[in-house]
């Protein structure tokens, strides 16, 4: 029998658990400090879209890593910048009565580009996926979701690319969970796709007229989308999709409010930012292919220097280095349109 273990206790790691133990599939979920511990001693306070629960969770410290058999399935449900640890932490722990763990199909939930080449290194089967869920997790013990009637959607393939019976059966898992999800031989595009919205989770961390905000936005994805383009990447379009998604939503009064996504969040909890994942990858991609990224490097520059200074969300205005990049690079052209970009991707 499969059993998931979901590396990560963060909003997208506990809530997969917390939908996965109310739906019946067998999984152990594997956190470290005081989050895994309160959860473990208190369950997890488990919010959705008019109701609320603590469930109790089968959990793991990392200290104590579950012993892993044949038929698990690894989750990693870390931030990007924490891929490259958790897989070496991972690889070469003993399978139980066989190989090692690098054996074993590995999912990446990870924004960015990145976690599934650094995966790659150590792990033999590697499943990319893409994932829309509008999760918050700021406060110990709690994990908030606002989509309904789904917890979230999601693009799943073998990475770089192509599927599997493996794919297919975690697919089937994640829909019997809850979640609206499809298998995809060309997964490498949907992660570009959400790369072109993410990149604009940065603008969360500054304040700044609503207007300011949304043009920053908008020519953040632009830019972004021009460096996948010429680095050979044909982001996804919302068109392909083969499932039905035009009822999901963010549902009202879930607790899920704008502005407030898993970079946001990041910065509210004091931990490290996916900020050179997400704006550094397209300032990387744009280095390699001959494409100038500069509000992106003044958006990644920007976040670095909230961190070091050790300053929250919203204490430092938008205007203080944007509208001069935006001047010094002299772009020219209408900003990409900002309306569509929530109904394409909704929150991360």
């Amino acid at each position: 029998m499969t059993r998931y273990i979901i590396i990560g206790a963060g909003a997208v790691g506990a809530s997969l658990a917390a939908e996965f133990e109310t739906h019946g599939i067998p999984y152990v979920l594997v956190g470290r400090g005081a989050q895994i511990a309160h959860i473990a001693a208190h369950g997890l306070s488990y919010r959705r879209a008019g109701a609320h629960s603590v469930l109790r969770l089968k959990t793991a410290d990392t200290a104590s890593p579950p012993t892993l058999r044949p038929g698990d399935i690894l989750v990693l449900a870390v931030k990007a910048q924490d891929v490259e640890s958790a897989t070496k932490f991972w690889a070469w722990r003993q399978v139980e009565g066989k190989g090692s763990a690098s054996e074993l199909p590995l999912v990446t939930l990870q924004n960015g580009l990145a976690a599934e080449d650094i995966a790659l290194r150590r792990f033999d089967r590697v499943y990319a996926a893409s994932i829309r869920i509008p999760a918050c997790y700021t406060v110990t013990g709690e994990v908030v979701v606002g989509g309904e009637p789904n917890v979230g959607i999601v693009a799943l393939g073998r990475y770089p690319e192509g599927l599997d019976d493996t794919a297919v059966s975690i697919v089937a898992d994640l829909a019997k969970a809850g979640y609206l999800a499809e298998a995809r031989p060309d997964i490498r595009r949907w992660k570009a796709a959400k790369l072109e919205h993410n990149v604009t989770n940065a603008v969360e961390l500054f304040a700044g007229s609503p207007e300011l905000r949304s043009e920053a936005a908008a020519r953040l994805a632009q830019e972004a989308r021009a460096v996948l383009i010429a680095a050979g990447y044909d982001p996804a379009a919302p068109s392909e999709w083969t499932i039905d998604i035009s009822s999901w939503r963010v549902a009202p009064e879930s607790g899920i409010k704008p502005g407030q996504q898993s970079t946001w969040q990041s910065f509210t909890r004091g931990t490290s930012s996916e900020v050179d994942y997400l704006n550094g990858e397209i300032v990387r991609l744009g280095r390699i292919h001959g494409v100038a990224a500069p509000i992106n490097a003044a958006f990644q520059r920007a976040a670095a220097r909230l961190a070091i200074d050790g300053h929250s969300p919203g204490t430092r205005d938008i205007g203080e280095f944007y509208l001069v990049i935006t001047e010094r690079a002299a772009l020219s052209g209408p900003a990409a349109p900002q309306t569509d970009r929530k109904e394409r991707y909704g929150n991360p």
